[in-house]
């Protein structure tokens, strides 16, 4: 009977150690996500601003069209320099925006890696 026990108190061990990976992968996943949630907010942040940037641009884009309509040269000159410069901030704001959002891995890869790693180390204890 003691053989049954030791192998029983062996697979509830082997039990509680595979909880106790499942719970520290799934803390390593939410925190992970949690990271990559934050990097994507901030890249969500650079687009906005980007965004008003561009806007910004088209209204002076817009007085230009004003002024040189009722001005001729030197009004509009000044407001067309204005707006070429905030489309340019601006655009150059959203591509920054858009390219953080290439670093944004939805895929926590290092949870996975660990899991496989645990897989592994698993399938060496039970041999």
């Amino acid at each position: 009977m003691t053989g049954a026990r030791s192998i029983s108190d062996v697979l509830q061990d082997i039990l509680r150690n595979m909880q106790d990976i499942l719970r520290s992968e799934v803390r390593l996943a939410k925190a992970e996500i949690r990271q990559e949630a934050t990097q994507a907010t901030s890249s969500a942040l650079w687009v906005m601003v980007g965004i008003v940037g561009v806007l910004s641009g088209w209204m002076f884009l817009l007085w230009t069209a004003a002024y040189a309509l009722a001005a001729i040269m030197p009004m509009w000159a000044a407001a067309l320099v204005i707006a070429g410069a905030m489309t340019g901030t601006g655009s150059v704001l959203i591509a920054t925006g858009i390219r953080r959002f290439t670093h944004v891995k939805p895929i926590p890869e290092r949870t996975i890696e660990s899991l496989k790693e645990n897989l592994e180390w698993m399938k060496q204890r039970t041999k």
